[in-house]
């Protein structure tokens, strides 16, 4: 078996499946909506532009809305945006995306198609002279090979006031449960952290003595297709759901029945007017340079 990222376009494919059929978005943009002028209204104004990073951006769509947020609170304001995402096929669906949306003229993207580590180094060269004032990294946290001194990293990007929010799965959420059940089968050996949840970073920045705040997003996935024979859907949600590419055709018969099984049971999902769903629950953790 091979991680979902093995192939960008069947990724990108499979993640769009995952979300035709998840709350996930919806429930960001809510977050986005209601939260993001509160940490805009808090940020410190050091210099012009305002200077933002997406970490693991995708495809965009969350990182225009935070855009759009920041427009509407600072309509006068320049934004610098940069975008470290690694998958090609996904940053050219964030350029189509912008290519649309025209009311994104005075923002001016910076694109480093690049890991998380080859950024690292990059900074170094510039001497750590990089600092933002807001840094984002929504559902990726988990494809770094050292979360602590991922955090770590990027704490110390941050500007004065500067805030970094890092979203990802409740430790509660049904999904993270069945990761954590079958993680020995399911983790490849990229060295990702696969299993990591909102619990681990809280502990991280714990240790950092960092000053943060959390906010509960609850999400779901409906997975009903995933037990229809013959649906087209089944491939891509469990793909993402098990972070294993083709896993229908490319996993061990005993652990698909397992996985399977698993997917039907109250430990691992509810039922809601005849729909399966399993919770993907989310939680938003916002620290602040001091």
């Amino acid at each position: 078996m091979k991680h979902v990222f093995v192939d960008c376009v069947k990724y990108a494919q499979s993640l769009q499946t995952f979300f035709d059929h998840s709350n996930e978005h919806e429930s960001l943009f809510n977050f986005i909506n209601t939260m993001v002028p509160e940490i805009i209204s808090s940020i410190g104004n050091r210099t012009i532009p305002l200077h933002i990073l997406g970490v693991g951006s995708g495809s965009g769509e969350l990182d225009l809305e935070i855009l759009s947020k920041i427009k509407e609170e600072k309509p006068d304001t320049p934004i610098l945006n940069e975008v470290l995402e690694p998958n090609s096929e996904q940053i050219k669906l964030f350029k189509e995306r912008i290519a649309n949306a025209p009311n994104f003229k005075n923002v001016k993207f910076m694109w480093h198609p690049k890991t998380t580590e080859e950024y690292k180094q990059d900074v170094k060269i510039d001497n750590g002279l990089r600092k933002f004032d807001l840094i984002h990294m929504i559902q990726m946290i988990y494809y770094v090979k050292d979360p602590y001194a991922t955090v770590k990293f990027f704490m110390s990007c941050l500007a004065p006031k500067g805030k970094l929010v890092i979203i990802l799965l409740s430790r509660d959420s049904h999904w993270n449960a069945l990761y954590r059940k079958h993680e020995s089968l399911l983790q490849p050996n990229e060295g990702f952290t696969l299993d990591l949840h909102s619990e681990d970073i809280i502990n991280v920045l714990d240790s950092m003595s960092a000053k943060y705040q959390t906010y509960k997003i609850p999400s779901e996935v409906d997975i009903t297709e995933c037990f229809l024979e013959g649906s087209k859907n089944v491939k891509g949600v469990l793909d993402i759901l098990t972070e294993i590419h083709d896993f229908t055709n490319t996993a061990p018969p005993e652990l698909k029945e397992q996985i399977m099984s698993d997917l039907r049971s109250p430990e691992f999902s509810f039922e809601n007017d005849g729909r399966i769903f399993v919770t993907t629950d989310l939680v938003a953790i916002v620290a602040e340079n001091r």
